[in-house]
């Protein structure tokens, strides 16, 4: 297992560590310490002196989280908008695209449960047409396929990077290439990537991203963030417009803000804003390449062992996988194995079929168990997890 982190002392800084075992960083992970401290300074700074004064006293951290985010992705900080959550980030970019009759949205099987239901009211809405894209034998979004059914009326192709509901991680980069060739927009979710694997804009070339804080990046609740590449700006109109994205003119009309800042609104929580500075700061300084490295282990680790117990069985997709991991217990629904994982003080979530439209018009595997490690889990952790599930499928048979 990778030695480059140390995992005692990340824990020591890791207050919920103490009393559970939470393999649900895909859902929401454990701050740190200094994220909490960044959160409540914040907080009492509001509460002393009021929050348009706190605010203006915390310029420089409120700044600071853009330049990390920006690095976080490889971008520049002006190319950054700040949201409340990963979804109202990615429907900014997806709203913005100008579509018509008969142009089309190319998408993945493994798209995101509320990227679907946005696809399908736009095209409900525009005459649009949703195409999904077959996926390839390893179950990946297929690229020749993808690139076949690129043609003159693809307007945007939209992929969900890693899939909130498995293991998969998709070949973006190639779907990138395949989008710069066509001249094609390109967005992409990488909610459940950003503090889990490295992000590099440039070599994805996607046009929009989107993330959390509060996933792997170990952040607050009500955190998002959405990047967009300079040269896609004059090929969006943003779907909302007030005094934060837009001047008033003095006439009747307006400019819109420059670069990303066109997609914000102006209302924030600046103490989430802050925190999760702090939490983006502490991924950079750990690096994402070691991140990348233990989380990939322990994912495997937990994989392995679930398929090693007798009435379990793993559904990660991808010949590419990542922490997430995905499970079944014959006998068993999801729910009850999730609560009694609960009451042996281990947190982890389910995945639910209408959250994953296209996966389960093709797989009918949901709701699954789903476990997702972070680098701050222990081996014996995932060892004592797989334990009690083994328990839990014994008692099912």
């Amino acid at each position: 297992m990778d030695d480059e982190l140390d995992v005692e002392a990340l824990r020591a800084q890791t207050p919920g560590c103490a009393h559970r075992t939470h393999l649900n960083n895909a859902g929401a992970a454990l701050m740190s310490t200094a994220t909490l401290a960044a959160m409540t300074d914040q907080l009492q700074l509001e509460a002393t002196i009021g929050g348009y004064e706190a605010a203006a006293r915390a310029e420089e951290h409120i700044a600071a989280t853009y330049l990390a985010l920006a690095e976080l992705v490889g971008g520049r900080a002006g190319d950054i908008a700040l949201f409340d959550n990963s979804t109202h980030a990615w429907n900014a970019a997806f709203y913005s695209v100008p579509l018509r009759p008969g142009d089309r949205i190319l998408t993945g099987r493994a798209e995101y449960g509320s990227n679907v239901l946005a696809y399908l009211q736009v095209a409900r809405r525009t005459g649009a047409e949703v195409v999904v894209v077959p996926d390839d034998d390893a179950g990946r979004i297929d690229l020749d396929a993808l690139a076949d059914l690129v043609d003159d009326r693809t307007r945007l192709i939209g992929l969900t990077w890693v899939p909130t509901a498995g293991g998969l991680v998709n070949p973006a980069a190639e779907v990138g290439r395949i989008a710069r060739a066509a001249d094609v927009l390109y967005l992409l979710d990488a909610t459940q990537v950003v503090g889990q694997l490295p992000v590099d804009v440039a070599a994805l070339g996607c046009d929009m991203l989107t993330g959390t804080g509060r996933k792997f990046l170990r952040g607050p609740r009500g955190t998002g963030f959405l990047w967009v590449r300079p040269a896609a700006l004059e090929r969006l109109d943003p779907h909302v417009v007030e005094i934060r994205s837009a001047t008033w003119d003095g006439r009747r009309s307006f400019r819109w803000a420059d670069g990303a800042r066109r997609f914000e609104t102006w209302e924030n929580s600046y103490v989430n804003v802050v925190g999760l500075g702090s939490a983006v700061r502490q991924a950079l300084d750990l690096g994402l390449e070691p991140i990348a490295r233990r989380v990939r282990a322990l994912g495997e680790r937990l994989r392995t062992g679930l398929d090693g117990v007798d009435g379990v069985r793993t559904h990660d997709l991808g010949a590419d996988r990542c922490a997430i991991v995905t499970a079944a217990v014959a006998g068993r629904p999801a729910a009850e194995v999730a609560g009694a994982l609960a009451v042996r003080g281990i947190n982890v979530s389910t995945t639910v079929a209408e959250h994953n439209q296209f996966d389960t018009e093709n797989r009918g595997v949901h709701p699954l168990v789903r476990f997702s490690p972070h680098y701050f889990n222990t081996e014996a952790e995932l060892d004592d997890c797989v334990a009690a599930v083994a328990r839990i499928a014994a008692a099912a048979a």
